[in-house]
């Protein structure tokens, strides 16, 4: 892998990490270049001008501007996993601009540019800088971002009203387990196909999207007190999720 400078120079680049799940990687360079400076994500605000910076189709050092169009996107990699806290931009990208950053008036990166909605307009998508921050750190600590594993496959479904009311639930929509990995924390827990998850923890939960969030690197090796609906009664199942060995 090599990494082009604006001066026509070529850089041997190593990778250091990657990651599917939010679409991101960090690479190494033996040199010492000029960089850009971080803002904060949490600080952009809809309507302020964005600027994208990348090389669509081979174009290099394009520069388009637009605004803010809108933040707290969700947005799904290609792993399937959903990455939040996305920034929507109507600043014109393009095949080519996915890795450029996404910068202020001031040139503060506030997001990389990830992706664009065909054949829609104006609809295009950064992750913000501040997730890009935390996963960095991590790649660079352990060459990968650590994940916690329970070992069931689910799916989405509406809790009808009679049985949220007579397991005084709080949620309409919840997982229901469609398999259960043989040997996995969730076999060992004694979780069943067709138990149904409202929550994990103190957290709710409504979807697949929301156990991919709560599975982070802090769960792993956590005893969690697992809420499910069996057989219409609710019960409480202990699991203890360990690392993911899957990328």
């Amino acid at each position: 892998m090599e990494v082009m400078l604006p001066d026509g120079r070529a850089l041997r680049a190593d990778v250091v990490g990657q990651d599917a799940g939010t679409d991101l990687a960090v690479l190494r360079v033996d040199s010492t270049l000029p960089w850009a400076r971080f803002g904060d994500s949490r600080r952009v605000r809809v309507g302020q001008v964005a600027i994208a910076i990348g090389n669509p189709y081979g174009f290099q050092h394009s520069v388009t501007s637009g605004v803010i169009s809108a933040l707290g996107r969700s947005l799904r990699s290609q792993s399937g996993r959903l990455i939040d806290d996305i920034i929507q931009t109507d600043a014109a990208l393009n095949p080519g601009n996915s890795g450029g950053p996404l910068v202020t008036t001031r040139g503060e990166v506030i997001g990389i540019n990830t992706a664009m909605i065909r054949p829609a307009q104006g609809l295009c998508f950064a992750i913000g800088i501040n997730t890009a921050r935390f996963v960095a750190s991590r790649l660079i600590r352990d060459g990968r971002i650590r994940r916690a594993y329970i070992g069931i496959a689910g799916q989405n479904i509406d809790v009808p009203r009679t049985l949220a009311r007579a397991n005084s639930l709080a949620v309409s929509s919840a997982v229901r387990i469609a398999s259960v990995e043989k040997d996995s924390p969730a076999a060992r827990a004694g979780l069943e196909d067709g138990d149904i998850v409202v929550a994990f923890g103190d957290v709710a939960v409504t979807g697949v999207d929301d156990l991919h969030r709560i599975l982070g690197d802090e769960q792993i090796n956590k005893a969690v007190d697992v809420a499910v609906i069996r057989r219409g009664e609710r019960r409480t199942i202990a699991i203890t999720p360990v690392e993911s060995q899957r990328d």
